[in-house]
Parts: C-alpha cells; structure tokens; sequence
C-alpha cells in the first residue's frame, strides 16, 4: 500500500511532508506541476483578483446535487487545488453524483491564515453565488480538508466571522469533514508536535498568544458552529489528541460532531488519508461515504 521513500529525501522537506506538502506523485500526473490545469475537466474559475484565488468545478448528475468543496494542505505555505484530483476523489464523489470543487487559497508567507480562512469562506459564497448557473444544490453542500486545509475548514467551521465577512450563514455548509489535521489548538500543537514543525509553526502562527487563540478550532468551537464535523485522523500522537479535542470540545458546545481512527501511522498514514480518499478499498471512504449520504439527504 505505501511506497518506499528514498533515504537520501532532504530533511528540508519534512515539514512539509508532515503537514501535507509533499507532492504526492498519486496526486499528480507525470509532467503536471502544481500550478497546471487540473485534469479530467475540471472548469477553472477565479473567486478573487489574486492567481491563487481560483478553484475548479466538475458537475454533478442529476438534478440539483450536492456539492463536496476540497480544501488542500501543504503547511500553509505550499500546496495546490491538484493534490485533490489524484485517482479517488473526482471519480468517486462524481459516481456517486455530486458535484466537486476543489480550491486554491493564498499562501503563506504572502498572505496570513487569517486571509486564508477568508480565501476559503469567499470560495464557498462564490459557489453559492452561482449555484443556478453551475446547477448544484447551494443547500447542500460539504467542506472537506487535507492537513493545513483540515485546519483551515475547522477554522471557518467554528470562528463564524469569516463566513460573515463573505456574507454567508452558519448554515451555508452543512457539515466539515477535517483530514487529519494537528493544528486545532494552536498553541498545544507548538508546544507538543514535532521539532520539525517549529519554523512553519511560527512563520504560520506567530508568538502572540491572543492570536494563536483566536486560530485554533478547538478554542473557538463555542456556537455558532457549522451544523455538523466528521473528525478523522491516522495513528499520529499529535493528530489524535488534536482531534479528540476538538470532537469533545464541539460535543460540549452541542454541536454534532464524529470523530474515527483510521489505519496508517505517522507521515505514511498521513499521507494515505488523502490520496487515498475515495478508493473503495481505503476504510475512510466508506465513513465518508455514509456520513455524506446521511448529511445530503441521499
């Protein structure tokens, strides 16, 4: 199931790696770089004036179907609307007839997290905007997020003023589904996740307690909230006690929230969540699978 990585990888990649920004050769086909057209026909659109404001659409069947947003992880500072069109995702939720988008955001150090929760909530107003045109149902829709992207649909899930500030309600996803993310508390995180994560920590976070406060889910996740979260995550220490906490800190706001293990273990397993998402074989696809169909009503 996993492949081999060569001994001679640079140690200046494992952040990351460890946080999702490793091009990830199932996500990518040869000769295609991050910044390329995604493939099998994805309609790029641009959701603001930046170059990394843009997303791609596939229609769904039917009348009127779903919509599942992807939100991508490279640390915050690397990554690409591409690592969710590798050989899962577009298929599977296509088959099953929704509707799929998946979104750049600006990076950091150019843009802030907090810009980037905002990228993310102006891309669903955006959808929602045009959901008569592009033929989908605006009041069915899910956000899901790899590593750094699973922080970011956390983020805009339980600090509501970032759906505010793009004009949208509470409501206008009707549930999260996080990938195993290790920032929903931002300071534990800091203090408890690897070494490695240092630097991309503080480039991303700051020092400033307040702000780092303010940027973790779990230390917002006080209603209003997004109506539902489904919390997954692989055996990694950090991964596992972040979303525990994070399920147990939204239970205690009354917000429905889910929470599984899924195999795997460390930077294989984290990698294994998201390219493979979507495959029938891969455990979390069933999950996911049930809870979405629970969650559209179909």
């Amino acid at each position: 199931m996993f492949r081999r990585f060569s001994p001679k990888l640079s140690l200046a990649l494992v952040p990351a790696l460890l946080i999702g920004g490793a091009l990830d050769a199932q996500a990518m086909r040869p000769g295609m770089t991050a910044g390329q057209a995604t493939p099998r026909g994805g309609q790029p659109m641009a959701y603001g004036n930046d170059p990394l404001q843009a997303l791609d659409y596939w229609p769904g069947r039917g009348t009127r179907p779903p919509l599942l947003i992807f939100v991508h992880g490279g640390g915050w500072k690397r990554g690409s609307k591409d690592y969710a069109t590798g050989a899962t995702k577009v298929d599977h939720y296509g088959r099953l007839g929704y509707a799929f988008a998946s979104i750049n955001y600006r990076l950091v150090p150019d843009a802030t997290v907090e810009q980037q929760a905002q990228d993310v909530a102006d891309a669903i107003a955006y959808l929602r905007g045009r959901a008569a045109t592009l033929g989908f149902d605006p009041n069915r829709i899910v956000l899901m997020g790899h590593s750094a992207g699973a922080h970011l649909v956390a983020l805009v899930g339980t600090d509501m003023h970032y759906f505010a500030r793009a004009g949208l309600q509470p409501d206008a996803v009707k549930g999260i589904i996080p990938l195993d993310g290790a920032a929903y508390d931002v300071s534990r995180q800091m203090q408890e996740g690897s070494r490695f994560m240092t630097g991309t920590y503080e480039q991303t976070f700051g020092t400033d307690p307040v702000r780092q406060k303010a940027l973790s889910p779990t230390m917002q996740a006080a209603k209003p909230n997004a109506p539902s979260f489904l919390i997954l995550h692989v055996n990694r220490t950090d991964g596992t006690a972040q979303a525990n906490a994070l399920t147990a800190a939204l239970k205690a706001a009354g917000t429905p929230a889910t929470v599984h293990a899924l195999p795997g273990r460390g930077l294989r397993g984290h990698m294994e969540i998201n390219r493979s998402m979507g495959d029938p074989a891969y455990p979390g696809t069933a999950i996911v699978d049930t809870y979405l169909k629970r969650i559209f009503g179909q």
